[in-house]
């Protein structure tokens, strides 16, 4: 960098040694160091102005990777095509099903392998108000924490997380069920799954059931995850703050 009053040139770096999705921005270690012999404004700047925006733009760059990461950048890898592969998980907390049954012809829009994923989770919410949770684009914002374009009617569109997920409603029955073409950004180009989300009242709680059906391979898992983790996770605690806001 240059100070400007003398225009000198000076040489050092930064080193961010505990970067990681896990930890806060604030908590982020960030060392400073210079060439010896340079002069000390710019490293004196740098350790206090110069550190405020080092963390300004690795918050922007932590969000990316979180939603990058779920929403399947890092792919997992995965048993040829044709094996079968079956997960069955024991219920906890909440969650009553979540398995996954392999569709190895199964090929929706681009020719690709496919696999169809199917999950059931209990909320603490009647079906109305968890229908309208996907519905209403206030709502949908909350739980995302992210802007988002909701068209809730029949070839109505739908961007979240920061167009890293897209689609199209493709059928509504309010309160009971949604079916979208569905897709994440990291797909190939033009391929969407159909998701079908069906709900049903259990006394004060609902249960929705999810059916995604062309879900690529290669994006099985991450696209489980995308569902339990920033869709089911994040509802749970928009009901919690709500249900808190009450009392």
């Amino acid at each position: 960098g240059t100070v400007k009053e003398s225009g000198e040139k000076h040489k050092g770096s930064v080193e961010i040694p505990n970067l990681s999705e896990e930890n806060e921005v604030d908590d982020t270690e960030i060392n400073v160091s210079k060439k010896k012999g340079e002069g000390d404004v710019l490293k004196d700047l740098m350790r206090t102005e110069g550190t405020t925006k080092v963390r300004e733009a690795l918050r922007d760059y932590l969000k990316a990777l979180k939603t990058e990461f779920t929403l399947g950048m890092i792919l997992p890898t995965k048993a040829p095509v044709g094996q079968e592969v079956a997960t069955e998980r024991k219920p906890s907390g909440s969650t009553v099903q979540d398995s996954v049954t392999p569709q190895t012809l199964d090929m929706v829009g681009v020719k690709i392998p496919t696999v169809r994923i199917h999950m059931r989770e209990v909320f603490n919410s009647p079906a109305e108000e968890l229908y309208s949770i996907f519905t209403k684009k206030e709502l949908v914002q909350k739980f995302s924490k992210c802007p988002a374009v909701i068209e809730a009617e029949k070839g109505g569109k739908l961007q979240m997380f920061e167009g890293c997920v897209s689609g199209e409603y493709t059928e509504l029955v309010p309160s009971q069920r949604i079916v979208l073409k569905w897709r994440c950004r990291s797909w190939p180009e033009e391929h969407y799954a159909t998701v079908a989300l069906n709900f049903q009242d259990l006394a004060a709680q609902s249960e929705l059931e999810l059916e995604c059906k062309g879900v690529p391979v290669s994006h099985e898992e991450s696209t489980r995850q995308c569902w339990k983790k920033q869709y089911f996770e994040e509802i749970h605690i928009l009901l919690q703050q709500s249900k808190d806001n009450m009392e």
